[in-house]
């Protein structure tokens, strides 16, 4: 899908205030995928549109950096397992999965979830900070 790879190409460009993609499923019973939300809020935003009877993919720009000099942007793809969704939708998810990181392809780390919680960001961004190699601020940070 064109708005896809549209939607994907904002998040990936820091000069775009787009920071974050959702795709969901054109309804309850469709195998094909469609920009649902963008915005520019970041993980907090995104969790305010997941839904707990679907699945839905999430891609998101993430700023990180241990200094003022140090600027870097990570990638984070989500993929969202309501607890609602049936058991049909959950056995053709891995499938999906498979064609949705054939589009959304730059990530630093995949976090799979099936209840908000689980998308905290300061969790997150710890998770990439040690997905990321080496940490030059040890003494301020939790791991």
């Amino acid at each position: 899908d064109p708005e896809i790879l549209k939607a994907y190409d904002e998040v990936c460009d820091d000069k775009n205030e787009v920071n974050w993609i959702l795709l969901t499923f054109a309804d309850t019973k469709s195998n094909i995928l469609k920009v649902g939300h963008k915005g520019t809020g970041g993980i907090d935003e995104l969790k305010e549109h997941l839904k707990e009877d679907e699945a839905a993919f999430g891609y998101v720009r993430v700023p990180m950096s241990n200094d003022p000099l140090s600027q870097r942007t990570k990638f984070v793809l989500v993929s969202w397992i309501g607890q609602q969704l049936s058991y049909m939708r959950r056995a053709r998810l891995s499938v999906q999965k498979s064609d949705v990181t054939k589009v959304l392809r730059y990530f630093s780390i995949e976090v799979p979830a099936t209840e908000r919680t689980e998308l905290d960001a300061d969790d997150i961004l710890v998770q990439l900070k040690k997905a990321g190699g080496a940490n030059y601020d040890r003494q301020t940070s939790n791991y």
